[in-house]
């Protein structure tokens, strides 16, 4: 009993430390010639998601999927799609009040730099766009300033939030602009 005790102290002692740490973590600098550009030659493909959505993604990223979601990936350009279940109305109050703090609460040096009603195919919804430190690099532990674009998309009970993220300073607003007005519901 004494020992499960002091592991289960010692649990929520590494998860309030990891909590805290992210909320007080720095943000890393900006890179000068930051890598990251998606190439204005770049070939897009049409994913199918059993869920019901569709969006073009660039031809030839590495993809992972998982149980709540589907990631692609390029050097240090992701593409996150995550999905859920969700009987809400995902509009501007709701976003200023609880999605952007909660970003900033478990994020990596979160600094919320717009958020915004968009029209899009599916109808209007919600853009938070971010500056974050990337996850650490696997290889050297590095960590770069990332731009995000966050918009959630909402029907019959479903959620998928899309995320775009790459270096800070990458030029990608046309690819970017690409992939999230093409979602649609299928």
């Amino acid at each position: 009993m004494k020992k499960s005790l002091i592991a289960i102290s010692f649990v929520v002692f590494v998860s309030n430390f990891q909590i805290a740490n992210a909320a007080s973590e720095a943000p890393v600098a900006a890179e000068v010639s930051p890598p990251g550009d998606i190439p204005d030659s770049q070939a897009f493909v049409v994913f199918k998601s059993p869920i019901g959505f569709s969006i073009k993604v660039p031809e030839g990223w590495s993809r992972k999927d998982g149980k709540d979601g589907t990631d692609f990936s390029d050097k240090y350009n992701q593409i996150s799609l995550i999905y859920g279940a969700s009987d809400m109305t995902v509009d501007l109050a709701y976003a200023k009040s609880s999605l952007a703090p909660e970003l900033e609460k478990n994020g990596h040096a979160v600094q919320i730099t717009k958020i915004d009603e968009v029209a899009l195919k599916p109808g209007k919804t919600i853009k938070i766009a971010f500056d974050s430190n990337s996850e650490p690099n696997d290889v050297t532990n590095k960590k770069v300033r990332e731009e995000n674009e966050r918009f959630y998309f909402v029907k019959n009970g479903k959620l998928v939030i899309l995320q775009l993220s790459a270096p800070k300073g990458a030029d990608n607003v046309d690819q970017w602009q690409l992939i999230s007005s093409s979602f649609k519901w299928n």
